[in-house]
């Protein structure tokens, strides 16, 4: 029988940013800052409303994302985790993480963000050239990340994420080999790196014809070259966006990919609880007068109980962005049936060098990974 999940992790948006990004698609927006501080008293508010939910469970991990957190005060963030503490059952040794962008700190914000508590920082690079940052309408530039990020090693913090981004317009192979090695000179514990997407309702998706972005089967490449470039630093490619050295892959992610529960706070926030996803709306204002209100309900959109097949969707989908895969004894033991009785052979796929299958476990290849998404859509009911 399935050991009971015990734990739960919470992921806390500020919605807040200095200037809208061309190619971002998140719930984001600028403003004043007696409205982002306003917003954090709020937020404490639900936080503290709804903990009698994770009752019994042991939060150990918290994500305080956005938008850009750190452009609340660090007393804002230090209260919101003090609420956390004071209202929920904390781990021992939880993994808190801040999101952070360059520039978005001021001298000793990230002292106090220690002293709250705050023991993992993510910081939005992108790219190390500033003509591509320019394009992304990122509001910093390279030597900005680089005051950011030895300000948060000189007061402190041992366990950095640094995100990059390739396929973006203007960079080349050259420019993003160049932006892979300023990078690992500074030696992150953790390195996320993402394919550009372009989505509906962005700048980008404006543009789109007239983008100056690289070809499929070049992009393809980077995407290689990234895995080949870490993957030869040290880093473990985990996941298909996210490498880690030893001890330092990312907890609170790991807690989606494995499908463990998380509790959403703030507009556009998700949640997965008890077996039932739903969200927060996109919409600030009504965010604050529902929870001023004690309005709840109206912050739990698209409730939607998981049925045992999309369970079983879920699951591979999901951890099938792993690279560890899936492990077809822990399949079995789930869902009462074997993969491939469900999926069909992989022999095929395994000759092809997209799958492996060892130790008793299914999982993508480097060249697989990338072709993740079409293998999926053959699996699955619904689109990944």
């Amino acid at each position: 029988m399935l050991q009971k999940e015990n734990t739960v992790g919470l992921y806390l948006h500020v919605p807040f940013c200095v200037a809208k990004c061309r190619y971002c698609d998140f719930y984001s927006a600028a403003a004043p800052r007696e409205v982002m501080s306003r917003y954090a008293k709020v937020l404490a508010k639900e936080l503290e409303s709804r903990a009698p939910l994770a009752r019994g469970l042991t939060v150990d991990t918290v994500y305080i994302g956005g938008g850009t957190p750190t452009l609340l005060a660090p007393a804002d963030i230090a209260h919101l985790l003090d609420t956390a503490r004071q209202h929920y059952t904390l781990d021992p040794a939880p993994e808190v993480t801040v999101e952070c962008n360059p520039q978005s700190f001021k001298a000793g914000s990230f002292e106090a963000l220690l002293g709250a508590g705050v023991n993992r920082l993510s910081i939005g690079l992108q790219s190390s050239n500033d003509r591509e940052l320019l394009a992304l309408g990122r509001p910093h530039d390279m030597a900005a990340f680089v005051s950011t990020y030895r300000a948060a090693r000189e007061a402190g913090f041992q366990n950095i994420n640094v995100d990059i981004m390739f396929g973006i317009p203007h960079q080349t192979r050259e420019s993003l080999a160049c932006t892979l090695q300023t990078v690992l000179a500074y030696a992150p514990e953790h390195i996320s790196a993402y394919g550009l997407r372009v989505e509906k309702g962005t700048p980008f998706w404006q543009e789109r014809h007239t983008l100056p972005i690289a070809d499929e089967d070049t992009v393809a490449d980077m995407q290689l070259t990234v895995a080949h470039v870490l993957g030869s630093a040290g880093y473990e490619h985990y996941e298909v966006s996210n490498y880690a050295r030893e001890g330092y892959r990312s907890r609170h992610n790991m807690r989606y990919w494995l499908g463990k529960p998380y509790l959403g706070f703030g507009p556009a926030a998700h949640s997965f609880f008890d077996g039932v996803r739903y969200e927060a709306p996109c919409d600030t204002g009504g965010y604050v007068r529902a929870v001023e209100e004690g309005n709840f309900s109206a912050l739990q959109l698209n409730a939607h109980r998981i049925t045992p097949h999309e369970a079983m969707e879920e699951y591979v989908m999901l951890r099938m962005r792993l690279f560890e895969g899936i492990e077809e004894k822990d399949f079995s033991a789930r869902f009462g049936i074997s993969f491939e009785e469900v999926y069909g052979n992989v022999e095929n796929l395994i000759r092809g060098g997209l799958l492996v299958k060892k130790a008793g476990r299914i999982a993508f290849t480097e060249q697989g990974m990338y072709v993740s998404n079409a293998i999926l859509s053959e699996w699955l009911d619904f689109k990944p």
